[in-house]
């Protein structure tokens, strides 16, 4: 709706299509925001139950910081009936599995898990932003917030906190 409107009435308009976005404020639910859930189930001593695939479903998660900052680069140089993916990309991908593991490392502590068979209705195995139309359109914007520094401030540790 948003890119026919721009392109009928020839004004800006943008849709950012979202993979998975995070930050130090997300309030995440058990089905929704999974790195901020997972995060908040290992400071808690909360079971974190995977929902299918064995745990290997892969995300890509970007910084809230970013989508800040790609809002942004729209407003300062608007385009008609803009669409863009907006996530971390490949390099801040990870599997439940894998964030699991690295949250067990930072955190000193092993995360109790439960298995559910039955994925999530509608779940992806693996989603992973293609940003090359937004990167192409604003080359000046970029992913500046790390997988390591969103799995950290989640934690509860600083950006530069030890390991």
């Amino acid at each position: 709706m948003v890119q026919e409107y721009g392109r009928s009435f020839g004004i800006p308009t943008v849709c950012f299509r979202a993979g998975c976005l995070t930050g130090p404020y997300h309030a995440a639910a058990e089905l929704h925001g999974f790195l901020a859930y997972l995060a908040g189930s290992m400071r808690e001593g909360r079971a974190y139950r995977i929902y299918g695939y064995k745990g290997k479903q892969v995300r890509d998660n970007l910084h809230a910081w970013d989508v800040c900052t790609a809002i942004q680069a729209f407003y300062e140089n608007p385009r008609t009936a803009a669409v863009y993916n907006l996530g971390g990309g490949r390099a801040n991908g990870v599997s439940v599995l894998e964030a699991i593991a690295r949250y067990e490392d930072i955190m000193g502590r092993t995360l109790v898990v439960e298995y559910v068979d039955q994925n999530r209705a509608g779940d992806h195995i693996c989603y992973i932003s293609d940003l090359r139309r937004l990167r192409a359109d604003y080359p000046q914007w970029t992913v500046t917030r790390s997988l390591d520094t969103i799995l950290l401030e989640l934690a509860g540790h600083r950006r530069d906190a030890p390991r």
